[in-house]
């Protein structure tokens, strides 16, 4: 699974996630707060209550309060009907806000919130998921599997001194024994495993412009047809404009005779002037003619 479908995949989960946490507390909230009362509702009341009660005051008359002041003093109504404070209206208690559901305000705060937390925990999902996943093998950029020894070889022989791996972008040539030694004071170690095995990889990229280096047959060099580079047959540069040989990758070989060319790992290509193999032009040259 390539990065850019993980990344689909944890946006639509966050999409889903976050849809059903909205709903569920959109629902939640219209269940919920059908008995809410507003600020300004519980404000109407009070100024209701106090009008009330500002009448009642109004109608009492001056017998009644006189009979209210002899039963206080007595405990006796004197003859008149009790005097009660009772109004007939039921105190006021503040609404538990738990009974009446949420506020607006509450509702975006929760959804906020709710929202975020499964976006954090989708990515993490995600994350991890790509964490765990294993790593892409087999294309440009990483280890490419190209074949046998014995298959390798023979690619070699049909096509005239060079093999050519569309997968690796990379020529495989011949490394010649007798140069083995004067290869081990020039080149990187990741190149001698398959130089002491007799083949050497070289990256198809000519280091001057980047143009793909062909072979030529004629002469048995890799000769550049954009600006005329040319490298002898295990990429040490001979001539031309590049600033040095053509760049390398290691190869590895498993128990069965299995060759991978790690095309993860470039190795940068031999300095101008370097040449281990002594090999010089073998018959015409495709690209113009060389400067040695």
């Amino acid at each position: 699974m390539n990065a850019t479908a993980i990344v689909i995949i944890a946006i639509g989960a966050a999409v889903v996630l976050a849809a059903i946490a909205f709903l569920t507390l959109a629902r939640r909230s219209d269940v919920r707060g059908a008995g809410a009362l507003s600020a300004e509702t519980v404000r109407r009341d009070e100024s209701a209550r106090e009008r009330r009660k500002a009448a009642v005051a109004a109608e009492r008359t001056a017998a009644d309060a006189e009979a209210e002041g002899v039963e206080a003093r007595t405990g006796v109504g004197a003859g008149l009907a009790p005097v009660t404070s009772d109004t007939g209206l039921t105190p006021w208690s503040p609404p538990d806000p738990d009974a009446i559901g949420v506020s607006r305000r509450q509702f975006f705060n929760r959804a906020t919130i709710s929202l975020m937390a499964a976006g954090i925990g989708t990515f993490s999902a995600a994350s991890f998921v790509a964490f765990l996943w294993p790593t892409k093998t087999g294309g440009f950029g990483g280890k490419v599997p190209i074949g046998r020894v014995a298959d390798i070889t023979a690619g070699i022989r049909t096509g005239n001194g060079f093999f050519y791996a569309p997968e690796a972008r990379a020529w495989i040539t011949e490394y010649p024994s007798e140069a083995i030694s004067k290869a081990e004071e020039v080149y990187a170690d990741s190149l001698m495993p398959g130089i002491e095995r007799g083949f050497i990889a070289s990256y198809q990229k000519c280091p001057h412009l980047g143009c793909r280096v062909p072979q030529c047959v004629s002469s048995q060099w890799f000769e550049c047809g954009c600006h005329g580079s040319q490298y002898n047959r295990v990429g040490e540069k001979k001539g031309g404009p590049a600033p040095r040989g053509m760049d390398h990758f290691p190869l590895e070989f498993s128990a069965a005779e299995e060759v991978t060319v790690d095309t993860g790992v470039i190795v940068q290509g031999a300095a101008i002037g370097t040449n281990t193999t002594g090999q010089e032009a073998e018959g015409p040259n495709c690209v113009g003619a060389s400067d040695h």
